[in-house]
């Protein structure tokens, strides 16, 4: 039997590491990836103002899992009536239990020139560019501008205005534009209002209830008629499906199945759990997921030869907290409670060295905790 993962993130890794546990030596666990390597994605931002940290934040997969066979492979199409995916170069791969791990891509909304115009965070090259566009901008003054003010616009823009008082530019601005009325839309109203403050705090200036229509290669052009002009232009407003889905995040229930013996989950889905709540496509939620659908596949596989399908179980989303940081500060919510300051960057700290740790890569989390604590590595 096969079992093969599509996809090097957050799900993916978490689900291989779990199944090379769960499963028999006698089945084969295949996991394909475009890259070869793994992206701590939710530390991508720190590599803007410190490029160091890309070396932290990136992992070889050979080094993540233990007996699954890694394969480099870009995959363009998954057929979950076949158990088939089709690579770039052609090629398939063929399955018994297949999980589509792909992650999102950023999407543009088909707004005119933002895509031309625009970087998104999505790879290090992406991080490369933003610092680049913007060290140019710290040295002839000016604006940089970030659309979207999900958590990864967040985390940007604070970078950016970090970058910029280390660099003793006074004449730089950051804006940060949002569309809904408030900055993290989707998150519990008190973890908003203390990101807004802190945004503020570090000299992020926020707009809020500020639709973007277009982008020209000077400014973007708000929907109110209003232009804003800017020197660097980032954008990480929306994600969309992975090319292989077609571009779509279908939507799955708590099950996280795709269709026959394939699941999909991460960013790659649109998930409702077991509870009807519609699961924010965050790092947190992918790790979870990949828990609820590692037990559904040891059941799977452990029921080969059975007459009647195992029961599966259904994935129900009950997060401790949320967690972001803005610059050299951080916001934290836990339960009811908001921790800022000191605190909270500890924190932040420690999730991102405790999920490095998780997928083997220790010098990799001491490196990280000391480059986000201001510590000298050893």
């Amino acid at each position: 039997m096969k079992v093969a993962v599509f996809g090097g993130g957050y799900a993916g890794v978490s689900l291989v590491r779990q199944l090379e546990d769960a499963l028999p030596s006698n089945v084969e666990l295949l996991l394909v990836d475009d890259s070869g390597h793994h992206l701590v994605q939710h530390e991508l931002h720190r590599a803007v103002r410190r490029p160091s940290v890309a070396d932290d934040i990136r992992v070889p997969l050979t080094d993540v899992v233990e007996r699954a066979r890694v394969r480099r492979g870009r995959v363009t199409d998954i057929d979950p009536e076949a158990n088939e995916a089709t690579l770039s170069d052609g090629s398939t791969v063929g399955y018994d239990i297949g999980a589509v791990c792909l992650g999102a891509e950023t999407e543009f909304y088909g707004l005119p020139g933002v895509e031309e115009h625009a970087t998104p965070l999505k790879r290090l090259p992406h991080a490369e560019r933003i610092r680049e566009d913007f060290m140019a901008t710290l040295t002839d003054g000016g604006r940089a501008v970030v659309g979207g003010a999900g958590l990864s616009g967040i985390q940007l823009a604070g970078e950016l205005s970090a970058l910029a008082r280390e660099a003793d530019g006074a004449d730089v601005t950051v804006t940060l534009l949002e569309q809904m009325d408030e900055v993290a839309p989707s998150f519990p109203s008190a973890f908003r209002r203390a990101v807004r403050d802190e945004l503020t705090a570090r000299d992020v200036e926020v707009r809020t209830g500020t639709a973007v229509a277009s982008a020209n290669e000077d400014a973007v052009e708000l929907v109110s008629g209003e232009s804003v002009p800017y020197d660097t232009l980032a954008w990480t407003g929306g994600i969309r499906g992975p090319d292989a889905l077609g571009g779509d995040r279908p939507q799955v229930d708590g099950r996280l199945r795709l269709g026959g013996s394939t699941f999909v989950l991460g960013d790659a889905a649109r998930v409702v759990d077991a509870d009807g709540e519609a699961v924010p496509a965050s790092a947190q939620s992918a790790i979870r997921e990949a828990r609820s659908v590692a037990e559904n596949v040891r059941r799977l596989v452990a029921d080969d030869d059975g007459v009647f399908a195992p029961r599966l179980d259904q994935f129900a989303f009950d997060s401790p907290g949320w967690l972001v940081s803005v610059g050299d500060g951080a916001v934290a919510q836990i339960g009811p409670s908001i921790v800022t300051g000191k605190a909270a960057i500890a924190l932040k700290a420690s999730v991102g060295a405790g999920y490095l740790s998780s997928v083997g890569a220790v010098r990799n989390a001491v490196d990280l905790v000391n480059d986000e604590l201001g510590l000298a590595a050893e």
